[in-house]
Protein backbone atom coordinates (compact mmCIF):
# COMPACT_ATOMS: atom_id res chain seq x y z
CA UNK A 1 0.00 0.00 0.00
CA UNK A 2 2.85 2.41 0.81
CA UNK A 3 4.37 1.79 -2.62
CA UNK A 4 1.09 2.72 -4.33
CA UNK A 5 0.75 5.90 -2.28
CA UNK A 6 4.36 6.81 -3.02
CA UNK A 7 3.88 6.20 -6.74
CA UNK A 8 0.64 8.20 -6.87
CA UNK A 9 2.20 11.02 -4.86
CA UNK A 10 5.23 11.12 -7.14
CA UNK A 11 2.99 11.15 -10.20
CA UNK A 12 0.95 14.08 -8.85
CA UNK A 13 4.12 15.99 -7.95
CA UNK A 14 5.63 15.44 -11.41
CA UNK A 15 2.42 16.41 -13.19
CA UNK A 16 2.11 19.56 -11.08
CA UNK A 17 5.73 20.46 -11.80
CA UNK A 18 5.16 19.92 -15.52
CA UNK A 19 2.13 22.21 -15.45
CA UNK A 20 4.10 24.93 -13.68
CA UNK A 21 6.78 24.63 -16.36
CA UNK A 22 4.23 24.88 -19.20
CA UNK A 23 2.58 27.86 -17.51
CA UNK A 24 5.94 29.60 -17.30
CA UNK A 25 6.51 28.94 -21.00
CA UNK A 26 3.07 30.38 -21.73
CA UNK A 27 3.90 33.53 -19.79
CA UNK A 28 7.10 33.92 -21.79
CA UNK A 29 5.67 33.06 -25.21
CA UNK A 30 2.15 34.53 -25.38
CA UNK A 31 1.89 37.91 -27.10
CA UNK A 32 -0.43 40.00 -24.94
CA UNK A 33 -1.13 40.58 -21.28
CA UNK A 34 -4.48 38.79 -21.05
CA UNK A 35 -3.15 35.65 -22.75
CA UNK A 36 -0.19 35.60 -20.39
CA UNK A 37 -2.48 36.02 -17.40
CA UNK A 38 -4.63 33.13 -18.62
CA UNK A 39 -1.59 30.87 -18.92
CA UNK A 40 -0.39 31.83 -15.46
CA UNK A 41 -3.76 31.74 -13.71
CA UNK A 42 -5.12 28.45 -14.99
CA UNK A 43 -1.90 26.50 -14.68
CA UNK A 44 -1.10 27.98 -11.29
CA UNK A 45 -4.40 26.88 -9.79
CA UNK A 46 -4.30 23.36 -11.23
CA UNK A 47 -0.58 22.85 -10.65
CA UNK A 48 -0.79 24.01 -7.05
CA UNK A 49 -3.73 21.68 -6.46
CA UNK A 50 -1.82 18.72 -7.87
CA UNK A 51 1.32 19.54 -5.89
CA UNK A 52 -0.59 19.92 -2.64
CA UNK A 53 -2.52 16.70 -3.24
CA UNK A 54 0.77 14.87 -3.76
CA UNK A 55 2.10 16.32 -0.53
CA UNK A 56 -1.13 15.38 1.27
CA UNK A 57 -0.64 11.76 0.28
CA UNK A 58 2.89 11.83 1.68
CA UNK A 59 1.81 13.55 4.91
CA UNK A 60 -0.60 10.85 6.05
CA UNK A 61 -3.11 11.54 8.83
CA UNK A 62 -1.47 14.32 10.79
CA UNK A 63 -1.61 18.00 11.57
CA UNK A 64 0.43 18.60 8.42
CA UNK A 65 -2.48 17.21 6.36
CA UNK A 66 -4.86 19.72 7.94
CA UNK A 67 -2.45 22.57 7.19
CA UNK A 68 -2.10 21.46 3.57
CA UNK A 69 -5.89 21.32 3.21
CA UNK A 70 -6.19 24.85 4.60
CA UNK A 71 -3.50 26.09 2.18
CA UNK A 72 -5.30 24.39 -0.72
CA UNK A 73 -8.63 26.01 0.20
CA UNK A 74 -6.95 29.41 0.49
CA UNK A 75 -5.32 29.01 -2.94
CA UNK A 76 -8.56 27.79 -4.56
CA UNK A 77 -10.45 30.85 -3.28
CA UNK A 78 -7.88 33.58 -3.76
CA UNK A 79 -6.09 32.66 -7.00
CA UNK A 80 -9.08 32.82 -9.38
CA UNK A 81 -10.38 35.92 -7.62
CA UNK A 82 -7.10 37.79 -7.91
CA UNK A 83 -6.63 36.70 -11.54
CA UNK A 84 -10.10 37.96 -12.39
CA UNK A 85 -9.55 41.30 -10.66
CA UNK A 86 -6.21 41.81 -12.37
CA UNK A 87 -7.62 40.86 -15.79
CA UNK A 88 -10.52 43.25 -15.32
CA UNK A 89 -8.13 46.08 -14.43
CA UNK A 90 -6.00 45.37 -17.51
CA UNK A 91 -9.09 45.23 -19.73
CA UNK A 92 -10.39 48.55 -18.39
CA UNK A 93 -6.96 50.14 -18.87
CA UNK A 94 -6.88 48.92 -22.47
CA UNK A 95 -10.39 50.28 -23.06
CA UNK A 96 -9.40 53.69 -21.67
CA UNK A 97 -6.28 53.77 -23.85
CA UNK A 98 -8.32 53.03 -26.96
CA UNK A 99 -10.77 55.84 -26.09
CA UNK A 100 -7.90 58.29 -25.65
CA UNK A 101 -6.40 57.32 -29.03
CA UNK A 102 -9.75 57.81 -30.80
CA UNK A 103 -10.34 61.06 -28.97
CA UNK A 104 -6.95 62.48 -29.98
CA UNK A 105 -7.33 61.60 -33.65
Amino acid sequence: MNDAIGFLSGTLLLLGSFLIFTGALGVLRFPDTLSRMHAAGVTETLATTLLLMGLMLLAGWSLVLLKLIMILLFILFTSPTSSHALAKAVWRHQQNESKEVRHDA
